[in-house]
């Protein structure tokens, strides 16, 4: 049996470092394989040596993180133009916008300082993909996204290095990372994706490494690993909701630690309890503390109105500035004649809304349009009146005459001077509810534009308050309740949301309104400064609307949507930059080679870790070798296929678009899968099982470079799809990707 280490870069495969084990209940079987391995090893080297293998261990770092910065930061500038998302995630980080209230948080906080501090002014308008910057400076932010994304592969590095003890592992997955094309394209942009991989990464190297120092318990390095892995949950959380998938990761690997001290007798309750509390401090109250604290510090720096207000509700509006319900002074109680907003209590469905444009044929009646809006607009304005008559209320010769609970009421739309209007009729969209339009002429209409208004939890005749009454509309005729859907309308209808009348009367959200504007010359104002919610309120709010939001997304013109099976076999790219020859164009794809080799590592993985199970537990006794690669296998494998399929298999649950750009977290562990163990060590126990020792060794070796250089080599093939590319495509002979289109469902 060949000894289980060696000299050179070998000998590190398999040597136990103090401090350095994986998750401990394996921790005792994994001491007695390495003892006996070690024991079957030549002489431990000299000092000399081991000081210049660790040498040797700080250069191939550098030289890793070397080639990580390089690849990313080449050809940063081109584009010159917006590429993708770009104009979404640049136009909320701008400056010029910068206290400008957005839906998204700390990442586009972190992208618009880094382009303050290098020179953007924050005037160019991001109207859509393909616009140039000119003489803008958008240099700095794409350089921070690429910052952040150059770390991945070091932290990938040195994660299956604590994992495996393998040099050729951790080089292997530092190989697969930097020279995927996917992983590169999606660092050189202004998105969110490089920013979210840098905290789910950080969070990973984090707990392998203060698991590793399970056998030191509450010393320096154990609290610094364990409350950087608070921080970088805490960061994850902060750009996307993905980010809970690898706070679920800690948290099942803190569970199964616990428990297994749990199990220790030798432990002393006490102890326990202290271990207990150090991960409720870092794990639980550090990371919501920092999570707080970035909604704080938004809240403070972002106070101005921008333009999605109307996704939050009257009384969130009134604390932004610019808003016009800021510092506002209203009439308090509806009066006939009013002019009003109506908006919806149900986050993120908007305002009453209608326009000049009518409903198509076969859908419903063909009268004007009535929708929710979730921005401030004219077409948002309603005029109040009384049912049974067209007299001005405004005139100064009546008296005012207050709207009361139980009242019956016309809407007349201020712009197109049409009445709320319902009818027998199916709604566009939802089932066995009634359509609503916009009917009649200069306010004349016929009974089926009489609605009652009702307050919620009131007595009839009360006075009706703005922005504080939550009020109904029973239509008179049919008896239905005006709500919203929450269901977006075709292209035909602006893809805003539909409204409808439903005739079940209970009491929800959804056909709950409140006034908001109010507009009456001949009432007195009162200020609104006592409508301001608390903190607790507004942090509540903003999830519920980003989780709304997220629901709710649409794809825009010419984006490829697509299906989570499609993913992890790179079945379809997606395109950043550009359309026809003539365009500078980029196209997000992983390398085949890549990604199709981790799809193989995860069938190897699955099937030599059910055999390699099976063996271990029907009492088989294995060569020192092969039962520490064993171990090694089963204990940090295990770790890496719960990450890729805590961020892979919840998609398939989502109803939200999906696009493929969301798989690239679930592929950082696919590839740390492929280098850690279904491809390095395969190979090392079958050149050790064909081969003596030192012939075994050279052939393991050759192994690996064979795959590094064709990793390498698969990348100068397709590395245009990445750094761009000009001239015909594909298809065409003289394209210089002709060839390589291996999948017709590529369009590059």
């Amino acid at each position: 049996m060949p000894p289980a280490t060696g000299g050179g870069l070998a000998e590190s495969e398999l040597r136990p470092r103090r401090g350095r084990c994986g998750p401990q209940a394996a921790r005792a079987a994994g001491r007695d394989v390495a003892s006996e391995a070690v024991a079957r090893s030549p002489k431990r080297p000299a000092r000399g040596s081991r000081r210049f293998e660790a040498a040797g261990r700080w250069a191939l770092l550098a030289l890793v993180t070397l080639l990580s910065f390089a690849t990313r930061f080449h050809r940063l500038d081109e584009p010159p133009h917006i590429c993708w998302r770009e104009v979404q995630r640049t136009e909320e980080s701008s400056p010029k916008g910068f206290s400008s209230f957005c839906l998204f948080f700390s990442p586009q906080m972190l992208i618009g300082l880094a382009g303050y501090l290098s020179g953007y002014d924050g005037t160019f308008l991001f109207q859509k993909p393909g616009d140039k910057y000119e003489h803008h400076s958008y240099m700095g932010m794409r350089g921070f996204c690429a910052f952040l994304g150059s770390w991945l592969v070091p932290f990938a590095y040195l994660t299956v290095l604590d994992l495996s003890k393998s040099l050729s592992a951790a080089l292997l997955t530092a190989a697969l990372l930097t020279f995927d094309t996917g992983c590169l394209t999606l660092s050189q942009y202004i998105l969110l994706d490089p920013i979210l991989m840098f905290f789910i990464m950080a969070a990973m190297l984090s707990m392998v490494k203060y698991n590793s120092c399970a056998d030191r318990p509450f010393s320096a390095p154990w609290w610094f690993w364990l409350s950087l892995t608070g921080v970088s949950l805490a960061g994850a959380l902060g750009v996307k909701f993905v980010g809970l998938f690898i706070i679920l990761q800690v948290g099942l690997n803190t569970i199964a630690d616990l428990w297994y001290l749990f199990g220790d007798l030798s432990l002393s309750l006490v102890t326990m309890g202290k271990h207990l509390t150090a991960r409720v401090l870092c794990l639980i109250v550090l990371p919501l503390a920092l999570y707080t604290a970035i909604f704080a510090v938004h809240f403070m720096v972002l106070s101005k109105s921008g333009p999605g207000d109307g996704f939050f509700s009257s009384a969130f509006q009134a604390r932004l500035s610019g808003n016009n319900l800021h510092n506002a002074s209203i009439p308090e109680h509806l009066a006939y004649g009013s002019v009003i907003t109506v908006k919806n209590l149900r986050m993120a469905i908007g305002y009453l809304h209608s326009h000049r444009h009518l409903y198509p044929e076969g859908i419903g009646a063909r009268q004007q349009q009535v929708t929710t809006y979730l921005h401030k607009d004219y077409n948002n304005l309603w005029i109040i009146k009384k049912h049974n008559t067209n007299s001005d209320p405004l005139d100064p010769s009546f008296p005012v005459e207050f709207v009361r609970h139980g009242d019956i009421i016309r809407l007349e739309h201020k712009e197109t001077s049409r009445n709320l209007h319902s009818h027998y009729h199916e709604a566009p969209l939802t089932r066995k509810h009634y359509q609503v339009t916009g009917y009649g002429i200069n306010g004349t209409g016929d009974s089926n534009d009489f609605w009652r208004i009702e307050v919620v939890n009131r007595k009839f005749g009360n006075r009706i308050k703005v922005l504080r009454s939550r009020i109904r509309f029973i239509h008179l005729v049919t008896g239905c309740v005006l709500g919203s859907s929450g269901k977006v309308l075709p292209k035909w209808g602006w893809e805003q949301l539909e409204v409808t009348c439903t005739p079940y009367l209970k009491e929800t959200l959804n056909s709950i309104w409140n006034v908001e504007d109010h507009i009456n010359p001949k009432l007195p104002n009162i200020s609104l400064d006592v409508l301001q919610p608390s903190f607790p309120e507004i942090l509540l709010e903003s999830h519920m609307v980003m989780i709304r939001g997220n629901s709710g997304l649409k794809p825009k013109d010419n984006e490829f949507t697509s299906k989570p099976w499609h993913w992890p076999i790179n079945y379809q790219g997606l395109r950043f930059s550009g359309v026809n020859d003539t365009d500078f164009r980029v196209y997000l794809l992983g390398n085949p080679v890549v990604w199709w080799l981790n799809l193989l590592s995860i069938a190897l993985y699955l099937l030599s870790g059910s055999i390699i199970a099976v063996a271990m537990q029907r009492g088989a006794r294995l060569p020192a070798v092969v039962a520490g690669l064993s171990q090694v296998l089963l204990r940090g494998g295990g770790q890496v296929l719960l990450g890729w399929t805590l961020h892979y298999f919840p998609f398939f649950l989502m109803g939200r678009v999906l696009y493929f750009h969301h798989y690239f977290p679930a592929m950082l562990f696919s590839s740390m899968l492929t280098g850690q163990h279904s491809v390095g060590h395969p190979l090392r126990l079958c050149a050790w099982s064909l081969a003596s020792w030192p012939l075994a060794r050279g052939i393991h070796m050759a192994g690996i470079l064979s795959l590094l250089l064709g990793t390498a080599y698969s990348f100068y093939l397709f590395h245009p799809l990445a750094y761009g590319m000009v001239g015909p495509l594909a298809q065409d002979p003289q394209s210089p990707m002709a060839g390589l289109r291996w999948l017709d469902s590529w369009d590059f």
